[in-house]
């Protein structure tokens, strides 16, 4: 069973900066899209940022020149780098990875990890 373990949450002071992992947990083939989702308290839960197998990016208008995400070279790894944070990027931020194939030939239409809390409060 494959599980995405994320790291990196926390409390920040606005305009301040922090750096969201998620690593897959087996020995991965090929994940074709890795991304970030949040869900702040009563909303919805929202697309944050995508990444492709091949490095094509996608965020929301409301992360656009703030947040980057890229993945690491074992391309099983996402990373979310956050800065100029504000108090409305407070939310459970989720990894999710879209059409997982493993060495052992499993295979996944999508897996979420288990969130991770990023507060921005002074």
């Amino acid at each position: 069973q494959v599980q995405l373990v994320e790291s990196g949450g926390g409390l920040v002071q606005p305009g301040g900066s922090l750096r969201l992992s998620c690593a897959a947990s087996a020995d991965i083939f090929r994940i074709n899209v890795m991304g970030w989702y949040r869900q702040a308290p009563g909303k919805r839960r929202e697309l944050v940022a995508a990444i492709t197998y091949g490095g094509n990016t996608n965020y929301a208008d409301s992360v656009k020149g703030r947040f980057t995400i890229s993945r690491g070279n074992a391309r099983n790894t996402v990373y979310l780098q956050m800065n100029s944070l504000k108090s409305e990027d407070t939310a459970v931020y989720y990894c999710h990875a879209n059409n997982i194939a493993t060495v052992s030939e499993d295979s996944y239409l999508e897996i979420w990890g288990q969130g991770t809390l990023v507060t921005v409060s002074s």
